[in-house]
């Protein structure tokens, strides 16, 4: 199936935007050829800085910068700061060099440094293993207890979200958050819509119940969720609990919900674990045609960002545009 067309409008607005403001964005994985694809179109295009580390002699003719770890004058000063940042955990200065040798850790410590604006990492790390990186070397915005992701999603069918565009969280970090965590996910959320999809957010938070339909304790949480919300954020337009059909088709949510401002009009889809998001963005991905665009990581001091091992070099492309509008 074809990449919708509300995809490409979406990332060539994006792409523009990223071309102004001209960042460095660095890429723990420069021997990937996917990262190495995306480098080359991004620098020939103007979009961005790309730094990759460890790649060989690639790109020394194409405005792309090659980092050694080996032989690089930074990484005294790296590891000087990984040990300043962890040493309270009992890390050793000699296990703080080891460390920042490694190209996630190094390449997360040139994003703390100011040496980098922007990561964009996970072509073959885990999930896991590069957000932990980030979250050792650069951590989270102050106040921010809860790091999250978002994926956006661009569908063929532009009745849904906003002109075919919505939010899909937490679908790649958080397992099975609490309510509180539920409530930070869908505020951190909500600011991706507005940041990037550029419009304002309605905010669904999803169960297999609507409005009181279905009594357990899944949705007891969900309705939890909406009430810290609405005291955190009282601005922000959400509701919940609703299904997915009453979130997003205005026929559904006439009778399942009425008089709400968010039922079947929804962009940004909070779910209420990362199972129930993971299987949804990939159902959508593969069963509707949808392009899903991230995931975007959000909650951090510095932006950077997480690529699903099976990604392509367009997905690492994409990613890296986000990122420097992140880093904007």
């Amino acid at each position: 199936m074809p990449i919708p067309e509300s995809a490409r409008e979406f990332m060539a607005g994006l792409t523009e935007r990223a071309r102004k403001l001209n960042k460095r964005i660095v890429f723990p994985e420069g021997d990937d050829p996917r990262v190495q694809e995306a480098a080359a179109r991004l620098s020939a295009q103007g979009v961005l800085r790309p730094m990759l580390i460890n790649s060989s002699p690639f790109g020394a003719s194409k405005g792309i910068e090659i980092i050694d770890i080996a032989t690089s004058s930074r990484l005294r000063r790296y590891s000087e700061l990984f040990f300043s940042r962890r040493r309270a955990k009992g890390i050793t200065q000699t296990e703080a060099e080891a460390i920042a040798r490694q190209p996630l850790y190094f390449a997360a410590l040139m994003l703390e440094a100011g040496d980098a604006d922007g990561f964009v990492g996970g072509v073959f790390h885990t999930t896991a293993d590069t957000v932990r990186a980030v979250l050792q070397c650069v951590g989270p915005k102050p106040g921010v207890k809860l790091v999250s992701s978002a994926f956006l999603m661009a569908l063929h069918n532009r009745e849904y979200g906003h002109h075919g565009l919505l939010a899909f969280a937490d679908c790649a970090i958080n397992i099975q958050p609490s309510p509180t965590e539920l409530a930070e996910i869908a505020i951190a959320t909500a600011e991706t819509t507005r940041s990037l999809i550029g419009a304002e957010p309605a905010v669904a938070l999803l169960s297999f119940s609507t409005k009181g339909s279905g009594k357990h304790a899944a949705v007891a949480q969900v309705v939890e969720a909406l009430r810290i919300i609405r005291e955190r954020a009282p601005a922000l337009n959400v509701d919940g609990e609703l299904q997915l059909d009453a979130a997003v088709s205005a026929a559904v949510a006439s009778s399942k919900a009425p008089g709400s401002t968010v039922a079947g009009r929804a962009n940004t889809l909070i779910f209420p674990n990362l199972a129930a998001g993971n299987i949804g963005y990939k159902l959508v991905e593969r069963l509707a045609g949808a392009a899903a665009i991230g995931p975007v990581v959000q909650g951090l001091a510095k932006p950077a960002n997480d690529l699903s091992r099976g990604c392509s070099a367009e997905d690492v492309f994409n990613a890296a545009v986000i990122t420097a509008l992140q880093a904007g």
